[in-house]
């Protein structure tokens, strides 16, 4: 059988000389893993089109055990994603955790133009590279069924005032009050709160459209990157990389 359908490649594996196993994010077929023989090689018809990040058209066959690309034709190349180190290290990180999290059809469409727009947003550094981290994190971790309570505190309801905790295990929001009696330190400032909030209940057009003081986006990058791992069946190979570069802890 064979069909065609946009993707963006999210992993290459080296096989063999000249040949590639592309894992590809799909909005209609969720993720793909397939053969791309001879890809490597500069004058090969698909050497352009299935480079690590491309967005591009594929044409597959599917086999009995695998699936084979037979022709890709670029679409989109995030060319400044490579301009610096911490942008492609940002980018592998994400990446790896999409093909952890990915939805199936037809959510998978949804989750694919968040992928997009973060890897647009780096590319042109339109974004500080934390910021564009988290919102991915969470936004993905709400897509792939896993939104936290962001509305009101679990336990008296309120909705704003001082600090809040993010439980990072249950998903559930504590004032602090609430906090302090269950033997917790409020880990998010009323902007981080704010921007919890967005990045989970925004319209996509409107995803990436504010801006955060530099302790609010501390404390959210915390809180987005421990809400995230505590639901993930492995930790991403490339997160430590990615920290020292954008010098975390």
């Amino acid at each position: 059988m064979q069909f065609t359908t946009m993707g963006l490649v999210l992993r290459t594996v080296r096989v063999g000389e000249a040949d590639q196993i592309l894992t590809i994010l799909s909005p209609d077929k969720g993720l793909i893993s397939a053969s791309a023989r001879g890809s490597l090689r500069l004058k090969n018809r698909l050497f352009s089109g299935c480079g690590l990040f491309c967005y591009s058209e594929f044409t597959l066959t599917v086999g009995r055990k695998s699936s084979f690309v037979d022709t890709a034709s670029v679409s989109r190349r995030f060319h400044g994603l490579s301009r610096t180190v911490e942008g492609m290290a940002l980018a592998a990180y994400l990446a790896e955790t999409a093909i952890l999290l990915a939805p199936e059809p037809p959510e998978s469409a949804e989750f694919l133009r968040l992928m997009l727009n973060t890897f647009y947003m780096i590319s042109e550094n339109k974004r500080p590279l934390t910021q564009l981290k988290s919102i991915c994190e969470l936004r993905a971790m709400t897509q792939a069924g896993y939104m936290p309570n962001v509305l009101a505190c679990d336990g008296c309801g309120r909705y704003e005032g001082g600090d809040f905790y993010l439980d990072p295990v249950e998903g559930r929001l504590l004032c602090a009050d609430c906090a302090q009696k269950a033997n917790h330190i409020p880990n998010l400032d009323p902007g981080a709160l704010y921007a919890l909030r967005h990045i989970c209940l925004s319209e996509d057009e409107k995803l990436f459209n504010f801006t955060l003081s530099a302790p609010s986006q501390n404390a959210l990058g915390r809180v987005s990157e421990q809400y995230m791992l505590a639901h993930l069946e492995s930790v991403p190979k490339s997160l430590d990389f990615l920290k020292s570069v954008l010098n975390q802890e």
